[in-house]
């Protein structure tokens, strides 16, 4: 856990075939259409198919130290509700694995379970995202899918790379840098607060990224490389966040925890 506070990051804390068959030449063509353009509206395609899995990883790298978080779980694209099921990495010491982190993610809020820090292991602990100067997209230790898609809206260059699969979907690949002030601006009203916070607190607003659409437009998968500078170190961080989504129209029944099962006590500093 060392390593998570170094970094600052948790301080706080089925996939079918895409369409009908098609030939190599339509297969290989250029897609139709301005990439910059394409990537600025690939969020709204999420929220036409409604929900997905998602599987999370954020790498994290200071000095000589690299740790990565995984996660797992559900979201539900129109609600802007989801649960992720997160796995630390083993403690430097080779003490053995912490508990799963379970997360759900709300409009202003970022609920966590299994916290450690002294927190009862049945409370949650609740964080109102408008304090965070990342923006939720690492402070979590998984960046919200919807935020993730959100930050393509401020695309400003982009180029199509080629066509491939992901999880046995075929795709676009595409390549670019996104600002975070713009995506912002462009930005669904929950997301416009933690983007634009996002723009101010990371070590430049600009996000180089990789993203892989298919058929239909939706996000399969999004890596995004975010840079900030540990406050109680400054040291500067390199993120990268990658995001993965499949089995579209997956049930996401999400529940926010009630008033009396949040945690309103001190949290030990890790």
């Amino acid at each position: 856990m060392t390593a998570l506070a170094a970094a600052g990051v948790v301080c706080c804390l089925g996939l079918g075939a895409a369409g009908c068959a098609r030939s190599d030449a339509v297969a290989q063509g250029p897609p139709v259409g301005d990439p910059v353009r394409v990537l600025r509206t690939a969020a709204d395609a999420l929220v036409e198919a409604g929900s997905s899995q998602t599987r999370t990883s954020l790498e994290m790298a200071t000095g000589g130290t690299r740790v990565t978080i995984r996660g797992e779980g559900v979201y539900d694209y129109r609600k802007r509700l989801g649960r992720l099921r997160l796995l630390l990495p083993q403690d430097p010491a080779g003490a053995a694995d912490r508990r799963p982190i379970t997360e759900l993610l709300a409009p202003g809020a970022l609920y966590m379970k299994n916290r450690g820090a002294g927190v009862p292991a049945d409370k949650w602990v609740r964080v109102d995202t408008a304090t965070l100067s990342d923006g939720n997209l690492v402070t979590g230790g998984a960046t919200d899918p919807f935020a993730a898609a959100e930050v393509l809206r401020g695309t400003r260059s982009a180029t199509f790379v080629g066509r491939t699969e992901v999880a046995g979907a075929r795709v676009r690949h595409y390549r670019g840098t996104a600002d975070l002030e713009a995506a912002s601006a462009a930005a669904s009203e929950v997301n416009r607060g933690p983007l634009g916070a996002a723009a101010k607190g990371f070590a430049t607003a600009r996000v180089p990224f990789d993203v892989y659409l298919d058929d239909e437009g939706r996000i399969r998968k999004i890596r995004h490389r975010f840079s900030f500078v540990n406050g109680e170190r400054q040291e500067p961080v390199a993120v990268a966040s990658t995001t993965l989504l499949y089995g579209f129209g997956a049930r996401a029944d999400v529940r926010l925890p009630a008033d009396e099962d949040i945690y309103a006590g001190r949290i030990a500093q890790e």
